[in-house]
C-alpha cells in the first residue's frame, strides 16, 4: 500500500471521525423513549453525516476503505448502543467539545462546520443537561453516600489503629461503623429529600385558585399582584394577568410541576444513600476481613479507598461535563486529608490515654 501524505491521512481520519458521530448519535436515538429527543440526536445525525461528505468529497478517489474513527468514538458508539444514559451524552458532550476545538484548527474545514460543531456541543449539553436533572437528587445521594463511606470509614479505622488497638477491635469497630454511618444516611436522606418536596409543595400555585379566574372583577383585582409575589415585575405582571383574563374562558390546563421529579423520592434517595455508604464504608474494613493485620492491612485499605475515591470522582466529572481525572484526584486529595488528620489524632489520644 503506497504511503498517504499527511493531507491525505488527515482527511481519512476526519472522515472517519464524522463517521462515527453520526453513528454515536443514531444509537443514542435508538435508546430513547422520548419522541422529541429521539428527532433531535436523528438531527445531529444527518448533519454529521453531511460534514462526513463533505471529507468524502475532498478525497474523491483517495476516500479508500471506510476507516475507525478515534478510540474514545468508538468506545462511545459501543456505550451508546448499550446504554444510552446521561452518562453517555456527558461523554458526548465532551466529544463535540473536542470536536469543535479540531474543526476550528483543520483548514480544510468551512466556516459553516465549525458553527454546526460549536452548536451540536450545545445541543447535547442541553439534552445530557435533561437526564442530569432526572439524576440529580438520587445520584447527588449516591456519590455523597458513597464518598462519606469511604473516607469516614477509613478515618475510623485509621483513628482506632492510631491508637493501638488489636486488629479484631480495628474490624468489630469498623463494622460498627458501617452500619451506624449506613443507617444514618439512609435516615437523613430520607428526612431531607421529604422535607424538599413538602416545601415545594407548599409553594406550588393552588390549582383550585384557577376555576375563580372568571369572576375576578375586570377593572380591579388583584391577580397581577399573584404574579408580581412570583418575582415578574409590574408590568410584565400586568401584561400576564391580562391575557389570563381575556383567555379564561378558555380554561388552560395547568402547567405540571416537574420541580418533584429534580428532587427525586424519599425512598429512593434514603435507599441508594443507605446502599452507597455501605458499600463505600466496607472497603476499609476489607484487608482486615481477609485476615491482614497491622501496617499491611492499613496499607492495603489506603490504596483500596484511593481506588473508590479516583472512581468516583472520576464518575462526577464526567456527569458534569469536567475532567474526570482532575475531579477524581481532587476527591482523592480531600479524602487523603481527613484520613491522614484522623489518623494523626488517634495517634495522640492514643498516646495520651495508654
Amino acid at each position: 500500500m503506497p504511503d498517504l501524505d499527511a493531507t491525505t491521512r488527515r482527511r481519512r481520519k476526519r472522515l472517519a471521525d464524522e463517521c462515527a458521530e453520526a453513528r454515536v448519535y443514531r444509537d443514542l436515538a435508538s435508546r430513547r423513549s422520548s419522541e422529541d429527543e429521539r428527532e433531535i440526536l436523528l438531527g445531529l445525525a444527518e448533519a454529521e453525516e453531511r460534514h462526513a461528505a463533505h471529507w468524502q468529497a475532498l478525497l474523491g478517489d483517495e476516500a479508500g476503505p471506510a476507516a475507525r474513527g478515534d478510540v474514545r468514538l468508538r468506545l462511545l458508539a459501543l456505550l451508546a448502543r448499550h446504554f444510552g444514559s446521561v452518562f453517555v451524552l456527558a461523554l458526548a458532550q465532551r466529544a463535540e467539545g473536542r470536536a469543535s476545538q479540531d474543526a476550528a484548527a483543520d483548514v480544510d474545514t468551512t466556516p459553516a462546520m465549525v458553527a454546526d460543531e460549536r452548536v451540536h456541543a450545545e445541543v447535547v449539553r442541553g439534552l445530557a443537561a435533561r437526564g442530569r436533572e432526572q439524576a440529580s437528587g438520587t445520584f447527588r445521594a449516591a456519590v455523597f453516600g458513597a464518598n462519606d463511606g469511604l473516607v469516614s470509614n477509613l478515618a475510623l479505622v485509621l483513628g482506632v489503629s492510631g491508637g493501638g488497638v488489636g486488629a479484631s477491635t480495628v474490624l468489630l469497630t469498623g463494622l460498627a461503623g458501617l452500619l451506624s454511618g449506613a443507617l444514618s444516611m439512609g435516615a437523613g436522606e430520607y428526612i431531607s429529600v421529604r422535607s424538599q418536596r413538602e416545601l415545594l409543595a407548599a409553594s406550588a400555585p393552588d390549582p383550585a385558585s384557577r376555576r375563580v379566574v372568571p369572576d375576578l372583577d375586570i377593572e380591579a383585582n388583584e391577580l397581577a399582584l399573584v404574579y408580581r409575589a412570583r418575582g415578574m415585575s409590574t408590568e410584565d405582571a400586568q401584561h400576564q394577568a391580562e391575557a389570563v383574563l381575556l383567555g379564561a374562558d378558555a380554561r388552560p390546563e395547568p402547567v405540571p410541576d416537574t420541580r418533584h421529579e429534580v428532587v427525586g423520592t424519599g425512598v429512593g434517595a434514603a435507599v441508594s444513600s443507605f446502599a452507597f455508604f455501605a458499600s463505600g464504608a466496607a472497603i476499609p474494613v476489607l484487608p482486615f476481613l481477609v485476615g491482614l493485620e497491622g501496617p499491611p492491612a492499613l496499607v492495603a485499605a489506603m490504596v483500596l479507598v484511593g481506588l473508590g475515591l479516583l472512581l468516583t470522582g472520576a464518575t462526577v466529572g464526567v456527569l458534569s461535563g469536567g475532567p474526570p481525572l482532575r475531579r477524581g484526584l481532587r476527591q482523592l486529595a480531600i479524602g487523603a486529608g481527613a484520613a491522614t488528620l484522623t489518623y494523626l489524632l488517634g495517634t495522640l489520644v492514643g498516646g495520651i490515654v495508654g
